[in-house]
């Protein structure tokens, strides 16, 4: 596995892990980057992110819906099983034991 690889991998654990703290499952992609630089060190372009959530949409592990002000974004039940480790997807990291 490349590290580019690697890094997609752990960003898409990563917003999925941040929608399955949020009340309602659900965010928008403001404040979705903004946990992912701030706690996650994940420094990407709105293009990346969207692309990204583009990505989890198709695998059925997240609803995107794009009004006119930024994309809202809500986990699944599928999303929640991946960001607890109940669930393996090819292309998002597996969580550590006990995080």
């Amino acid at each position: 596995m490349s590290y580019q690889d690697f890094e997609t991998e752990g960003r898409r654990l990563a917003i999925l892990r941040i929608l399955s703290r949020r009340n309602e499952y659900t965010t928008n992609e403001y404040s979705l980057n903004d946990e992912l630089v701030g706690a996650y060190a994940h420094n990407v372009s709105r293009d990346r992110l969207h692309g990204d959530l583009a990505w989890l949409q198709e695998q059925g592990l997240v609803i995107v819906q794009q009004p006119r002000a930024g994309w809202i974004v809500t986990l699944t039940v599928r999303g929640g099983d991946a960001a607890a480790g109940r669930a393996t997807v090819p292309g998002v990291a597996r969580p550590r034991p006990g995080v």
